[in-house]
């Protein structure tokens, strides 16, 4: 079996809802990382076998086929051809592992994994149609499992009353998340992964978008403490949960025989690909346990690892993978989350592995990880090795 190597990997900075981004098409929002990662890599776009792209709302203008409608937005030859996958919120992490798949099995050489989501112009749930009564989960469903309905926002509080954890302490954790994203950006710690976009603004005049717009530098406790929770008598809050985002995300996976053909230098080495299912109820709870067997499947251990991303779709998430691992927060999203950073579903796999790779780079790291939690109860977990 091939080795699959990630050469390179790109993202948008995050656009806020009704941001700077929320005037791209989102085929078009799509098409800037697929050219930006082609362009400053060199390689010929007829080389490239397939796109596989994540996105989660794949409804209005993300509907019939948003990954292809990129390559068809972009410079790419329409000779690329190109899927669209859902895997909810690691739709495009899974685009990287269907990609890495693709080439360890020696089916395919040169693969892009991608992701969008316009969260602006296709918001979260438009293509449930619950309103037209067109329930996505069937009586049988709700019967087995006990429930009327299936939600993130009950998981997320599920896990917080599971897990003990204080409304302060999920404040506390998301003023750390904007903190270290400040200081990240302040330092320039994204920009060999932040593709730069020319948007125009209300006035007419054009801006360069290349900085996350979620990030509050200002943020504090008290400001957080004043937010209502989602539910009564909840802890979760629109301040410890993650940012609704606008963006974009593009990785080029190559085998070890492409990256001689084309002269690439690859950023890492895919060491595990991992996908796991549990309780669809809490839901959110399943990249705790898909770690570990992630990790035995590797041969590795917690401490073998040098950094983790593990996304904040809600500060109980990742608070309960450090509990349940005892891990170390240090190592964890240290250039902060989608809390600060901002969550644009099917684009946050790669995103996030984006962000991964040059921590690695950055801080000297060798191995790295990557899990988010999902819709339905499922995790993926990629590790990489830094080259």
């Amino acid at each position: 079996m091939t080795v699959a190597y990630i050469v390179d990997a790109v993202r948008t900075a995050g656009g806020r809802r009704k941001g700077r981004l929320s005037g791209l098409h989102a085929a078009d929002l799509g098409a800037v990382s697929l050219d930006a990662l082609v362009e400053r890599n060199g390689i010929d776009p007829t080389a490239i076998d397939d796109v596989i792209m994540g996105c989660v709302t794949q409804a209005g203008e993300q509907s019939n086929h948003v990954g292809r409608n990129s390559v068809l937005a972009s410079s790419l030859p329409n000779s690329v051809p190109a899927v669209t996958i859902d895997r909810q919120c690691g739709s495009s992490q899974q685009s990287i592992q269907f990609a890495a798949q693709a080439v360890m099995s020696g089916t395919q050489d040169v693969v892009i994994a991608a992701g969008v989501e316009s969260m602006t112009r296709a918001p979260m749930g438009s293509n449930a149609l619950l309103e037209q009564g067109k329930d996505p989960w069937s009586d049988a469903i709700k019967q087995r499992f006990g429930v009327k309905f299936f939600s993130q926002f009950v998981g997320a509080q599920m896990i917080a009353d599971k897990y003990e954890f204080s409304r302060e302490s999920l404040d506390e954790f998301a003023l750390e998340s904007h903190r270290r994203a400040a200081a990240a950006t302040e330092a320039g710690a994204f920009s060999n992964e932040i593709v730069p976009v020319d948007v125009a603004t209300e006035e007419g005049d054009t801006v360069t978008h290349d900085k996350d717009e979620g990030i509050r530098f200002d943020a504090s406790m008290d400001g957080l403490a004043k937010l209502e929770p989602l539910t009564d008598g909840g802890v979760i809050t629109a301040g410890n949960a993650s940012q609704i985002c606008d963006g974009s995300s593009a990785a080029l996976i190559m085998s070890e025989q492409a990256v001689k053909d084309h002269g690439a230098e690859p950023m890492a080495r895919i060491v595990n690909l991992t996908i796991t299912a549990g309780d669809p109820v809490i839901m959110l709870e399943e990249p705790l346990f898909a770690t570990g067997k992630a990790l035995q499947k590797a041969g590795l251990g917690l401490g073998d690892i040098d950094f983790f991303e593990v996304n904040e779709a809600f500060a109980p998430v990742p608070m309960a993978w450090l509990k349940h691992l005892d891990g170390d927060h240090d190592r964890v999203n240290v250039n902060g989350g989608a809390i600060a950073l901002g969550h644009p579903l099917g684009a946050t796999g790669v995103k996030l592995m984006a962000t991964l790779l040059n921590t690695l780079k950055a801080r000297g790291g060798r191995y790295g990880l990557l899990t988010m939690c999902e819709g339905g109860g499922q995790a993926n977990v990629t590790i990489v090795e830094a080259l």
